[in-house]
């Protein structure tokens, strides 16, 4: 047992010392052209579609952050009712009457890929922005993102999602999260491997949804799934670092669990149905599906090894300080002190001192922009103790898809 765990304990260090390296050599080969977005050879159409329920806290600063965008061929604001059942709908019709480019799909409730789809058949813009009902695109962000459209395989851009409002601790260890994303997003841009563009803000060619069928109203992620089906039909996926929406993240841990539980479920789903792929169909198969499933793993392996390291430690010295204190002997004798790290150790130490220096990397390069500095303590407490909580994430998540005890709300 002691020597799988060892060779499965390398295997990740393996693992993740790798990607680092890649990130960073990524990151040394691009680092001039991190904040530079082409600019737009035409004025393209845009149709800004808004999926809301249950939106009255949120719905009138999302499209009035919209309105204020400098962007100027914005046809549309499609303001999506799905089945509300508070006043959703009430504030979506006096934004009706106040703008003249806000209009309302209402319908019954059917979930929010099911009401893009359908918001999709009435949007007159060449490309469909999507923006959550509780997000806030900043106003260069849609001219930012529409350059990347002169690429004509170009079927998607994103750009960066930061947390709104940073008023309990764990929204400030969101915060950090959300910008290490970021900066992980646009450097796998350059390797063509962005796996997702995210519901807070993401822009789509419309022809290119239309080719596709539109989102899968059966995924539980519909923008991790959009995104794999694009890349699989050969269009390219891009993200401008320099533009930002900011989004409410969730302030308490019973809803974050339950978002990222969500998110989990939505990745099994996503890399069943494209399970295929594995190996094949360019970066899809070849680096997206093996990167986005290691990912999931190793956070499992990683919980594991620390829990029976950590547990058998514990048990040792129990049950050594027990025997010494029947047998009358020293408990701790100089013997048992061993200053010399072992490999593991060193290998272990090493990842984590280059895992902290990729996330200060991160939030020079996030925060330098954006005119914001992390706390020290944050960035220290979201490496120790918050990025522990994804593995339990991974492990319920995993149990509920194969039980089959799960729903999108």
């Amino acid at each position: 047992m002691p020597e799988v765990l060892t060779i499965i304990y390398l295997v990740y260090i393996f693992i993740a010392i790798y990607f680092l390296a890649l990130f960073a050599l990524t990151f040394l080969q691009n680092r001039k052209e991190i904040f530079m977005n082409p600019i737009p050879e035409r004025n393209y159409s845009i149709s800004v579609l808004v999926p809301a329920f249950n939106e009255e806290d949120s719905i009138k600063e999302t499209v009035e952050s919209i309105l204020k965008t400098d962007y100027g061929n914005l046809l549309e604001i499609i303001i999506i009712n799905d089945g509300s059942k508070d006043n959703t709908l009430k504030i979506a019709r006096e934004l009706e009457k106040k703008y003249s480019i806000v209009k309302i799909l209402d319908k019954k409730n059917s979930g929010k890929a099911d009401s893009l789809n359908q918001a999709m058949k009435i949007a007159e813009g060449e490309l469909i922005a999507v923006v959550d009902a509780d997000s806030y695109p900043d106003e260069q962000a849609l001219y930012s993102m529409a350059g990347y459209f002169n690429d004509e395989k170009t079927g998607a851009v994103t750009t960066r999602i930061l947390v709104k409002d940073k008023d309990n601790f764990l929204r400030k260890m969101q915060s950090v999260e959300y910008k290490v994303i970021a900066f992980t997003r646009k450097l796998l841009g350059f390797l063509d491997s962005i796996y997702v563009t995210p519901g807070p803000m993401a822009l789509y060619r419309k022809s290119a949804l239309v080719k596709i069928g539109g989102f899968d109203a059966k995924n539980m992620t519909e923008d991790i799934e959009i995104t794999w089906h694009l890349i699989k039909d050969g269009y390219k996926i891009k993200m401008s670092f320099t533009s930002k929406a900011t989004t409410v993240s969730p302030d308490t841990l019973r809803k974050w669990f339950k978002q990222r539980i969500r998110w989990n479920i939505g990745g099994y789903q996503t890399i069943l149905k494209y399970k295929n792929y594995f190996f094949r169909k360019g970066m899809l198969g070849m680096f997206i599906l093996p990167f986005f499933s290691i990912s999931l793993i190793l956070g499992v392996f990683g919980l594991g090894v620390l829990i029976y390291r950590t547990a058998r430690s514990l048990l040792i010295s129990y049950l050594s300080t027990k025997y010494s204190i029947a047998a009358q002997t020293a408990i701790l004798t100089l013997n048992d002190v061993n200053l010399n790290p072992s490999v593991l150790n060193f290998l272990g130490i090493t990842s984590f001192i280059l895992g902290m220096a990729f996330i200060f990397l991160a939030l020079r390069n996030v925060d330098k922009h954006i005119k914001e500095r992390e706390s020290f303590f944050s960035v220290i407490f979201y490496s120790l103790v918050y990025i522990l909580l994804r593995p339990i994430v991974v492990v319920v998540s995993l149990y509920k898809f194969i039980t089959g005890k799960y729903s999108w709300r």
